[in-house]
C-alpha cells in the first residue's frame, strides 16, 4: 500500500499534504506567493507553529513551466508542445523519475502558445484593458497526455515555489486566475476536474468535444472553439450535400474522435447515410492496429472516408496509408486535421474536404514570432529544442553533443515551418481570443469607469469565482472577431469549408469554397461559393453508394442483415407505379388508369367494346346486313311467285310476317356493335328479344297450321273455321305481346344501362350494358326458349305427316339448330369475357336467324327458282307412298 500511494503521489507529483493546502489556500480564497519580495502569512493548517508564519514545502518533484511572467493577476497556459511523454517501466521499489516529454517539438502547438504569450504583452500595453495592471503568465507543456496535463494543473494550482510560507497578511500577487487549454479533448476533461473543484476557470482555444458543454460536470469550463456537435452535424451536411450514402468512418480512440464520431453517425443517420465500417485508433497503439485500419480502408467500398480524429492521430494513419498504394478515397476531415498545413504532405489526400474554423489576421503576431535571437532562444529550454532542431546544430549551452555548434548565420525568417506559417491563423486566434476573454473577465471584476477614465484596483482580493461570472458576461470584439459564451460556454458555431486543392506550382493548398454559420436559419447554415477539387484532382463528384439508386418504376427493398442503404431494385407490380428516384414504396393507379410498361406512369386504361372498327365488328356487321338482305330477296323471291303453289301451300301470309320478323333480327344484332349508350342498352336486349318472339310466334303459327291443315282432312273435321288467317294473326299478336310485357316490366323496374366494368381485366375497362335486372333478361329469354321448345314439340309431331312436300320437317329441323345455339349460347355467354360476351350473343341471334331462313325458306326458293316444275298443285297433292 506504501508503494502503490508513492507511485500514484508521484505520477501527480502531489502528496496528501500538498492537496490539504491547496484546499485551504481556495477556501480561503487567497492564492499563493509567486512574486519575490512579497511573504503571505497564514497558518498552514494542521501545523504548530513557533512564529507568525510556518513554512510549507511542496511534496513530489515540480515541473518549470515552458514559459513564465510575474504580474497582479497571473493567467495559466496549458499546450501539447510536444507530441509523446516517456514512458517509464515501474518496478515498485525505487521513486518513479520525473514526468518528462519526448519527441520532437509541435511547432504548431508551439505558435499556440507563443501567441498567448503575444497576446498578454498587447493587454499589458493597452491603456484601456486593464490599466496600471500587469498580467503574468505561466504555460506548460503537457506532451499531449493525460498525467502530464492534471501533474500541470496541480503546479498551476500550487505555484511553482518548492518552499513557501502562509500567513494573516496575504498578497494577489501571482494567483493563477484561469487557464487557457488543452489543446486536446481528453486533456481538457482531466484538467477541468481539476481545476474545476477549485472554482478555477479554463477557456480552451482547442478542446471541441460536444461533452464539455454539460456544466454539471464542467462548471468552470469555456472555449472559444465552437463544439464538435456543430461540426459533426456540419459534416453530415456536407456528405449528404454530394449525395454519398456509403461512407468509412475512422477516429481517434479519444473523447474527441469517440464523441465527435458519436455525434456524427447520429447526425448522419437522420440524413439516411451508412455506415460501411467504423474503427478506431490512437497514435499510440502499436502498429498493427493501425495497419489493420488502414487495410480496412483499402479493402471497403465506399469511396468516401470521414476521419474524426487529432492531428497527431491521423499523421500515423496516413503515413501507414502511404506505404502501400490503396484505391482512390475521398477524405472528409474534421478541423483538428483538415487545416494543419503538416498534413498536406500526404499527396494522396488530394481534394480532400472539412470544415475549419474561420481564418484571422492577428496584427504584429508575425513579428512577434520572428523575433528571436540566439540570446533569446538560449533563455528557454523550449526554444533552444526548436532552434536546434529547425537549423540542426547545438547552442553553446547546450547539452546536446551530437550537432555541431550554431555559427550564429542561422535566420528564423528563411524557416517553412507551422510556427513561422501565420497564413492560417485559425485556432491560434482561438488562443488569442481566449486570453482576451480572460482579460475582459478580470476587467470587469477589477476596474470601474468613472468620468471617461478607467480605474483599475490591483490590491482587490478577486476571487476565482467572480471570473467565472464575468466569463458568462463577456461580450466584446477584437480585430473584428465577435467573442461571447453561450448558457454552455460555448461560442456561436462559425466554420469555413476547406478543400484541399493543387496550385499552380504543384502543392497542395487548404482553400476556402464555403461557409457553414449555425446561427442562421435552419436550411441556410451551409454554403459552397467557390468551385471545389475533389478525389484525384477530378471536379466530378464520386459515387459512394452501396447500391445505385433505384430508378423511377423500382422501389427498394432492404437486403437482409445490411443497412438500410444496401436494397434491391424491385419492378413495381402491374398497376402501380413510383415516380421517384429511390422510393420505398409503389403506389396504385386510380381505379380508370393502369401503370405503363416502365411503371412510372399512370396511363388512361384503353376502354374496350365491339367497335365497327374492328375485324370481328366488321365481320359480324356483314353477316348481320347480309342476313338481312338475305330475308329481303327471299320475301321479293316470294312476292314475285306469291300465286305458285308452293307460296300459296305455306300460308304466304305468315311467311312474308316471318321473312319480316327475320330482316328484323338479323339487323337488332347491330345494336349490340358499337360504344354502349343509354338507348343502345335498353334497344338491343328489347329489339332482340320482341323480334326473336315474333319469329317464333310465326313458326309457330306454321307448325299449327300444317297440323290443323293434315286434321282438316281426315272425314267429319272442321278444324281450320277454328284457326284460319283471323286466329293465326290472333295467335301471332298474343305470344309477341307477352314478350312485350315482359320487356316493358324490365324496363321500367330496372333497365339496362351502360357501365364501365373495372374489374374484369386490371389493364382495361370494358365498356359494357348491365343488364339492370337479370331477371328480366333471363325472363326474356326464357320466354323465346319456351316458345322454341314449344314449337320444336309440334314440329316433330309433324314431320312424319304423308305429304310430299312437308314443311314441318322444315320447321323441325330450324327448331332444331335454333335450340341447339341458344342452349350452347347461355354458358358460352357466361364465360366469355369482355366484348367477346357481346359477339357470342350476336353470333347467336345469327345463327339461329340464319337456320330459321335457311332451314325453311332454302328449299322453297331453290325449288322456285331451279326445279319449277315440282312447283305443281300436282306434286304438291302427291303423298308418298310409304
Amino acid at each position: 500500500m506504501e508503494i502503490s500511494a508513492l507511485f500514484i503521489g508521484q505520477i501527480l507529483s502531489l502528496s496528501l499534504c500538498e492537496l490539504n493546502t491547496v484546499l485551504a489556500l481556495d477556501r480561503s480564497g487567497y492564492g499563493l506567493k509567486q512574486r519575490s519580495g512579497l511573504t503571505e502569512k497564514r497558518t498552514c493548517p494542521g501545523v504548530s507553529t513557533k512564529d507568525s508564519s510556518v513554512k510549507c514545502k511542496l511534496q513530489g518533484t515540480g515541473r518549470l513551466p515552458a514559459f513564465s511572467m510575474d504580474g497582479d493577476y497571473v493567467v495559466g497556459g496549458v499546450f501539447s508542445i510536444h507530441y509523446y511523454m516517456h514512458t517509464v517501466k515501474h518496478n515498485y521499489t525505487t521513486v518513479p523519475e520525473p514526468l518528462r516529454c519526448t519527441g520532437s517539438i509541435d511547432s504548431r502547438e508551439l505558435r499556440f502558445s507563443r501567441a498567448m504569450v503575444f497576446a498578454i504583452e498587447e493587454i499589458n500595453n493597452n491603456t484601456e484593458l486593464l490599466p496600471g495592471i500587469k498580467l503574468g503568465y505561466q504555460i506548460h507543456d503537457s506532451c499531449a497526455s493525460v498525467p502530464v496535463t492534471v501533474h500541470a494543473a496541480f503546479q498551476l494550482l500550487n505555484g511553482i515555489d518548492p518552499v513557501f510560507y502562509t500567513g494573516d497578511n496575504c498578497s494577489q500577487s501571482g494567483i493563477v486566475m484561469a487557464v487557457v487549454g488543452e489543446s486536446g479533448s481528453t486533456p481538457s476533461i482531466s484538467m477541468s476536474r481539476v481545476i474545476g473543484s477549485f472554482n478555477i476557470p479554463q477557456v480552451s482555444h482547442y478542446a471541441t468535444c460536444a461533452c464539455l458543454s454539460d456544466k454539471r460536470q464542467y462548471p468552470s469550463f469555456f472555449r472559444t472553439i465552437p463544439s464538435d456537435q456543430f461540426q459533426a452535424e456540419a459534416l453530415a451536411k456536407l456528405v449528404k450535400h454530394f449525395g454519398w450514402t456509403w461512407i468509412g468512418a475512422v477516429r481517434s480512440d479519444s473523447d474527441y474522435g469517440n464523441n465527435g464520431m458519436a455525434s456524427f453517425l447520429d447526425a448522419a443517420q437522420k440524413e439516411g447515410i451508412c455506415v460501411e465500417y467504423s474503427e478506431s485508433f490512437y497514435r499510440t497503439h502499436p502498429r498493427s492496429r493501425i495497419q489493420r485500419v488502414a487495410d480496412v480502408i483499402r479493402r471497403s467500398t465506399a469511396m468516401v472516408v470521414v476521419a474524426f480524429a487529432a492531428s497527431g492521430d491521423m499523421r500515423i494513419l496516413l503515413e501507414e496509408l502511404s506505404r502501400e498504394p490503396s484505391p482512390p478515397r475521398q477524405w472528409i476531415g474534421s478541423e483538428a486535421w483538415v487545416t494543419d498545413t503538416d498534413m498536406l504532405r500526404f499527396s494522396f489526400c488530394a481534394g480532400a474536404i472539412g470544415f475549419g474554423i474561420e481564418k484571422s489576421v492577428i496584427p504584429g503576431l508575425r513579428e512577434f514570432l520572428l523575433d528571436l535571437s540566439p540570446t533569446k532562444v538560449a533563455a528557454s529550454p523550449v526554444l533552444t529544442e526548436f532552434w536546434e532542431d529547425a537549423f540542426n546544430c547545438r547552442l553553446e549551452k547546450s547539452t546536446a553533443i551530437d550537432k555541431s555548434l550554431c555559427d550564429g548565420t542561422e535566420d528564423i525568417q528563411t524557416l517553412h515551418t507551422q510556427y513561422t506559417d501565420t497564413s492560417q491563423l485559425r485556432i491560434t486566434n482561438m488562443v488569442y481570443k481566449a486570453v482576451y476573454a480572460i482579460a475582459h473577465a478580470i476587467h470587469n471584476a477589477v476596474c470601474q469607469d468613472t468620468n471617461s477614465t478607467t480605474q483599475c484596483d490591483r490590491f482587490i482580493r478577486l476571487e476565482s469565482k467572480q471570473v467565472i461570472s464575468q466569463l458568462k458576461k463577456v461580450n466584446f470584439s477584437r480585430n473584428g472577431y465577435y467573442v461571447s459564451f453561450d448558457a454552455n460556454g460555448d461560442p456561436v458555431a462559425r466554420y469555413e469549408l476547406v478543400n484541399w486543392q493543387k496550385s499552380a506550382s504543384g502543392r497542395i493548398e487548404v482553400v476556402t469554397v464555403g461557409h457553414y454559420d449555425a446561427s442562421l436559419p435552419v436550411g441556410q447554415e451551409f454554403r459552397i461559393n467557390r468551385n471545389l477539387t475533389l478525389v484525384e484532382g477530378r471536379t466530378q463528384v464520386p459515387v459512394s453508394v452501396c447500391t445505385d439508386s433505384c430508378p423511377p418504376g423500382t422501389r427498394k427493398v432492404l437486403q437482409k442483415g445490411k443497412p438500410i442503404c444496401c436494397y434491391d431494385c424491385l419492378q413495381c407490380p402491374e398497376g402501380e407505379i413510383s415516380n421517384a428516384t429511390d422510393s420505398p414504396f409503389c403506389f396504385p393507379c386510380p381505379k380508370e388508369f393502369w401503370s405503363n410498361e416502365e411503371r412510372d406512369t399512370c396511363l388512361s386504361k384503353p376502354v374496350e367494346f365491339l367497335s365497327f372498327d374492328e375485324v370481328l365488328g366488321m365481320i359480324l356487321a356483314a353477316f348481320s346486313v347480309g342476313g338481312a338482305c338475305l330475308a329481303i330477296v327471299t320475301a321479293a323471291v316470294f312476292f314475285c311467285h306469291r300465286t305458285s303453289p308452293i307460296v300459296r301451300a305455306n300460308n304466304s301470309e305468315l311467311s312474308f310476317l316471318l321473312l319480316f320478323s327475320l330482316t328484323l333480327c338479323f339487323l337488332c344484332s347491330l345494336t349490340f356493335i358499337g360504344a354502349p349508350s343509354e338507348w343502345s342498352c335498353m334497344l338491343r336486349h328489347t329489339a332482340f328479344g320482341i323480334t326473336f318472339v315474333l319469329c317464333i310466334s310465326c313458326v309457330l303459327g306454321k307448325t299449327i297450321v300444317v297440323l290443323m291443315a293434315f286434321k282438316a282432312t281426315l272425314p267429319g273435321s272442321n278444324v281450320m273455321k277454328w284457326f284460319g288467317p283471323p286466329q293465326q294473326r290472333m295467335t301471332v299478336v298474343s305470344f309477341t305481346f307477352i314478350q312485350v310485357l315482359i320487356c316493358t316490366i324490365w324496363l321500367v323496374v330496372s333497365p339496362p344501362f351502360p357501365m364501365k366494368n373495372l374489374t374484369l381485366y386490371k389493364e382495361r375497362i370494358i365498356l359494357e350494358c348491365a343488364l339492370g335486372s337479370a331477371v328480366g333478361f333471363w325472363a326474356v329469354l326464357g320466354y323465346i326458349g319456351l316458345l322454341a321448345v314449344f314449337c320444336f314439340v309440334l314440329a316433330v309431331l309433324a314431320r312424319k305427316l304423308p305429304d310430299n312436300f312437308n314443311e314441318a320437317k322444315l320447321i323441325t329441323f330450324s327448331m332444331l339448330i335454333f335450340c341447339a345455339v341458344w342452349i350452347t349460347f347461355i354458358p358460352a355467354y357466361v364465360s366469355s369475357p369482355g366484348k367477346f360476351t357481346v359477339a357470342v350473343e350476336i353470333f347467336a341471334i345469327l345463327a339461329s336467324s340464319f337456320g330459321l331462313i335457311l332451314c325453311i325458306f332454302a328449299p322453297k326458293c331453290f325449288i322456285i327458282l331451279f326445279q319449277p316444275e315440282k312447283n305443281t298443285k300436282k306434286h304438291l297433292m302427291y303423298k308418298n307412298q310409304s
